[in-house]
């Protein structure tokens, strides 16, 4: 698994002194590299130095998924919600809020700064022979840069649309009408990939035996990587299904070689989903094959359990083997490599802050629900701040694979939020009868969160207790506000120590790619391509894993297309792992799902509530929930565009 992580103490050290060079980010895209100096050239010296200016080009990696990028994007669309007064740049994405004038610049200057560090690196590698490497090292070295450089580039890609590329360094003292404009989308997607085939095939390892290597790229990431490329690109939004105002989005003083000042094309292209489903079908063979990864199963999750001495989760009405996958689903995302977990193809170690404005980097305690035990006789807890909507609620399967409004064999609608009956009255039977998944990540009143939880014993929610996990008006800042909480990244063993009030929480590492999603990306291409058999095929191997009945054909049907399963699983599978501010943009689809009016949850917001006031469907008015089209694409700074001739701003903006 690729979790970057220095480990090496020796690499940390030297890291340190590399940063005090001046090569920490700018204001400004175009100074992205740091003055040239005898000190810089020092960082070629030897091969430690070397390697420690290169783990300062992986720097990139984290900062990608920090509280401002992709974890701050999850929680502006469909999936889960935060806290009202909490306004962090998520929330501001999902008011429409951002605009060229008040938009956090740390994605672009972030991005833009490793990849200026990368193009330094180069340069300076092919100046300088650091003593005691090898011809071997530096071929490794190279390779890693161009993995990076392909990351970087699509990260702002997917973030930005077409975008410039900078591909060499440029001098501090470089005129600024001499820095790139943006390059047609298609353009992008071919440097990216090149880049990416490059390293795979010029010195990446297989495999990291070294746990002191944890963090460094392989081929199989840079082979992942490249599908996730290549999916994007054949999809509506860069194949022909573009908002009009996107479509006609031009340059004004910048051309690309073939394309002129076309930044998107306008035609449908079936050839990109081919190419798509070939790099998916290279990259799963590499990945089960010399990249030695593999999907959790049920036996990896029993023998964690066990080790841990974790009971099985009580779930009122489900069947052992529902407990068991639930189980096993929470270990899969609250798991490393060491634990047994050979899943994660790409993944980062987030850094921690006691800050209120990172609570979201701390996710074990943003999840965790609050007063979860007394200390010193107050109640301590978590903030409960990630919340998930009731389209979450709705869009995980009952116990038959199906959506609940879709399965003649469950409750009616209009019976959902009455009592089911169970041993735990307060369960509603929108929550009774569900999938394994559903039970692993998802939690809400009358469940069990955690079986040691509570100094050592089970905790079960109560949300219609403001002394317990109810609404509670002083408690603002870390309030839940839909009556449903999160357990995804939650460990099963995670217990509140009832004399100290610590939490063994851990930072697992967050999945950029894992083996489940190439399984999906192959199962979007085959539907796009109308081969829905070989779509239920790669579909069965996620729902079957998860302890989830077989698709079969008699499924797709009016009700259930073959891409609204294929769209419907990745939702379930890579629930809260910020796929899904990406893809329902490059679907075309966001204004459907993102609208004003459009997130619920239940009726949270009111102290110490009956069963039939907390058990209702409310439209979540608290915080401006808005779609425009613009919201697309993330805007660049307007300083950054006035400083550079050649750009331009992203429509609508």
């Amino acid at each position: 698994m690729m979790t970057f992580r220095i480990k090496n103490k020796i690499f940390a050290k030297l890291l340190c002194a590399t940063l005090a060079m001046g090569a920490a980010s700018s204001c400004n895209f175009l100074d992205v590299v740091p003055p040239e100096s005898m000190e810089i050239d020092d960082t070629m010296k030897d091969k430690d130095r070397a390697e420690a200016f290169l783990y300062r080009c992986y720097e990139g990696l984290p900062s990608v998924y920090s509280q401002h990028l992709v974890r701050s994007f999850m929680s502006s669309v469909d999936e889960f919600g935060l806290p009202d007064a909490w306004g962090v740049q998520s929330q501001q994405y999902a008011w429409g809020t951002i605009n060229p004038g008040r938009v956090d610049f740390s994605v672009w200057e972030n991005m833009y700064s490793s990849i200026g560090s990368v193009n330094n690196f180069l340069r300076l590698v092919d100046m300088y022979t650091p003593a005691h490497s090898t011809a071997e090292d530096i071929r490794r070295w190279k390779a890693e840069c161009y993995f990076l450089l392909g990351f970087y580039h699509f990260f702002l890609l997917e973030s930005y649309g077409p975008i410039p590329l900078v591909d060499h360094y440029y001098s501090s003292t470089t005129d600024k009408k001499d820095f790139p404009g943006r390059s047609h989308f298609d353009y992008c997607v071919t440097q990216i990939c090149e880049w990416l085939d490059y390293a795979a095939a010029n010195g990446l390892p297989d495999v990291i035996n070294d746990s002191q290597e944890l963090g460094r790229a392989t081929t199989v990431a840079a082979k992942a990587l490249k599908a996730r490329v290549l999916l994007y690109a054949a999809s509506p939004l860069w194949n022909g299904e573009a908002p009009e105002s996107i479509r006609q989005w031009r340059n004004t003083n910048y051309e690309t070689p073939g394309y002129g000042t076309e930044l998107v094309s306008g035609t449908y292209d079936r050839s990109k989903w081919e190419r798509a489903r070939e790099a998916c079908i290279e990259a799963i063979a590499l990945a089960e094959g010399i990249g030695n990864r593999a999907l959790y199963t049920l036996e990896d999750g029993e023998r964690k359990r066990e080790s841990e001495n974790v009971s099985l989760p009580d779930i009122p009405g489900a069947s052992f083997e529902v407990r068991q996958y639930a189980s096993m689903m929470q270990y899969l995302s609250a798991t490393t490599e060491t634990d047994g977990n050979r899943e994660t193809i790409l993944g980062v170690v987030l850094p921690t802050s006691d800050s209120w404005t990172s609570y979201f980097l701390d996710w074990e305690n943003t999840c965790l629900p609050q007063s979860i035990i007394k200390v010193n006789g107050a109640m301590q807890g978590g903030r409960s701040g990630i919340s998930p909507y009731l389209y979450t609620a709705e869009h995980f399967y009952t116990v038959n694979g199906k959506l609940p409004k879709n399965d003649s064999d469950y409750y009616k609608e209009s019976e959902w939020f009455q009592s089911a009956g169970q041993s735990r009255p307060e369960i509603i039977k929108l929550n009774d009868l569900r999938e394994p998944r559903f039970y692993a990540w998802i939690s809400f009143d009358g469940a069990e969160y955690g079986s040691k939880l509570s100094g050592g014993s089970r905790l079960i929610v109560n949300m219609r207790d403001h002394n317990k996990q109810g609404y509670n008006p002083s408690k603002d800042n870390d309030l839940n506000i839909t009556g449903y909480l999160c357990r995804k990244f939650v460990s099963p063993n995670v217990t509140k120590n009832s004399a100290s009030g610590s939490t063994n929480t851990k930072n697992t590492p967050h999945p950029v790619i894992r083996l489940a999603e190439l399984y999906l990306d192959l199962a979007e291409c085959y539907a796009a391509l109308g081969d829905n058999a070989n779509a239920i095929t790669n579909l069965n191997v996620i729902r079957e894993r998860a302890g989830v009945p077989a698709l079969t054909a008699s499924d797709v049907n009016a009700d259930m297309t073959m891409m609204d399963w294929v769209r419907n699983e990745r939702f379930i599978e890579l629930w809260g792992e910020g796929h899904r501010y990406f893809d329902l943009r490059r679907w075309c689809i966001a204004p459907q799902y993102l609208k004003a009016g459009a997130r619920e949850g239940l009726n949270y917001r009111v102290v110490d509530p009956t069963f039939e006031e907390l058990n209702q469907r409310v439209t979540l008015t608290n915080q401006p929930f808005v779609w425009y089209d613009r919201m697309y694409f993330i805007p660049v700074a307007s300083s950054e565009v006035d400083s550079n001739p050649q750009l331009v701003q992203a429509p609508g903006y």
